[in-house]
């Protein structure tokens, strides 16, 4: 009897049928689980709308009771300026406030972000002074964007065109012209280091430079890069080295341009990062004159780039003169220059059609405007039989 219980065919037959009842029993089970949920949430739905209705009842109450306060007027952050709400389709308007779930996105319109941006960042650009003393108005035959222009024969000082000529305005850094001339009259080694310090950032302007603090060059590289790229670091670097230290270098250069008969003129600063800085058009052909008298300025001005290794890393600078990459133009000497007092400069020795003249353009408003200023100058005087000049003040001598 025992050995008929346990053999293999009723073993086999009471797993599958309690197999069943497991799994009979687990549908079951499952199935009213699944059930709940619904219910569940219902009552919980109705006792909270109970609960949220006998709580109102008893603040309505509440507040029949107490005295009338006074309304307050509720403060509204405002809407940002560069995003529209946008409620969901679905919404339903009908619908109590306190149980109405609303989506909502916020959606960027390019226009409005666009506008805000600009109100914020753009500035409109100080006038310069030659704009502010209205040289701007003054016509000439060229439609130059100059207000002062003034070209003259570098042998025999004959003037080819003038516009304005006698202005006394800012010429930036046009000034490194002159921070050459007294570094190379100073006769220090060219080859003694210099190092960049705080002292040499600008704190008038707040313009950047690639020449970071702690730059080590020597005397030479560091007349090149302000020479050829303008560096303003490095024009101040050269000030601060002098022998009688910057007060002593400014006097200098002073001391220099009255030397040169340049009486318009006068010097605060070795980069030219000052309004205060100012010449006219024709001081600064006698200093253009004397600089070409130099090979290193003619040399460190006229090159297209130049590398420089600071004691950390190497640093590539090109010439800030487009002219110079130019192979139509044949120039000698070059400097460029540019703050919003003074305009887009430049001033330039060069070759045209066999003649040696001395370029001077200032407060020319655009970005290339110099450039092609230059140009039109230069096909005017490929064709030119008699002088231009249109300035009220351009009688008398030099």
């Amino acid at each position: 009897m025992k050995t008929e219980m346990f053999s293999p065919l009723k073993v086999m037959q009471g797993v599958a049928l309690r197999t069943a009842m497991s799994v009979a029993v687990s549908i079951a089970v499952a199935t009213s689980f699944a059930a709940m949920p619904g219910e569940a949430f219902a009552k919980t739905s109705t006792a909270a709308s109970k609960s949220a209705a006998k709580k109102a009842s008893t603040t309505e109450t509440a507040a029949a009771a107490a005295p009338r306060a006074k309304p307050v007027k509720a403060i509204r952050a405002p809407a940002p300026a560069k995003a529209a709400k946008v409620a969901a389709a679905d919404d339903d308007d009908d619908a109590p406030r306190a149980a109405r779930k609303r989506r909502v996105t916020y959606r960027m319109d390019p226009h409005s972000r666009r506008s805000a941006v600009h109100a914020v960042a753009f500035q409109p650009r100080t006038p310069s002074v030659g704009q502010a003393f209205g040289l701007h108005e003054t016509a000439d035959s060229l439609a130059l964007r100059s207000s002062v222009a003034y070209v003259v024969d570098q042998n025999t000082q004959e003037t080819l065109f003038d516009k304005n000529s006698r202005a006394v305005v800012p010429i930036a850094s046009i000034t490194k012209l002159m921070t050459a001339m007294v570094v190379l009259d100073s006769r220090e080694p060219l080859t003694d280091e210099i190092q960049v310090t705080d002292e040499d950032r600008d704190y008038e302007k707040y313009t950047g430079s690639r020449l970071a603090v702690g730059s080590v060059l020597n005397r030479e590289d560091m007349l090149h890069i302000a020479l050829m790229a303008s560096e303003n670091r490095a024009a101040a670097a050269l000030s601060r080295y002098y022998q009688n230290g910057r007060p002593g270098f400014i006097a200098a250069m002073n001391a220099k341009a009255k030397s040169l008969g340049m009486t318009d003129t006068h010097f605060e600063n070795s980069t030219g990062l000052t309004s205060l800085n100012v010449s006219s058009a024709r001081d600064l052909v006698k200093m253009v004159n004397a600089a070409y008298q130099y090979p290193l300025i003619r040399k460190f001005s006229t090159d297209s780039s130049y590398e420089v290794y600071t004691g950390k890393r190497n640093i590539a600078y090109r010439s800030t003169n487009a002219l110079i990459r130019n192979p139509t133009w044949d120039i000698g000497l070059q400097k460029t220059g540019f703050i919003n007092e003074a305009g887009e400069c430049l001033v330039m020795q060069a070759n045209i059609n066999g003649r040696q003249v001395v370029m001077v353009l200032l407060d020319s408003s655009g970005k290339y405007s110099r450039f092609a200023d230059a140009g039109r100058l230069r096909a005017f005087l490929d064709t030119a039989t008699e002088p231009h000049i249109t300035s009220a003040d351009a009688g008398g001598g030099a």
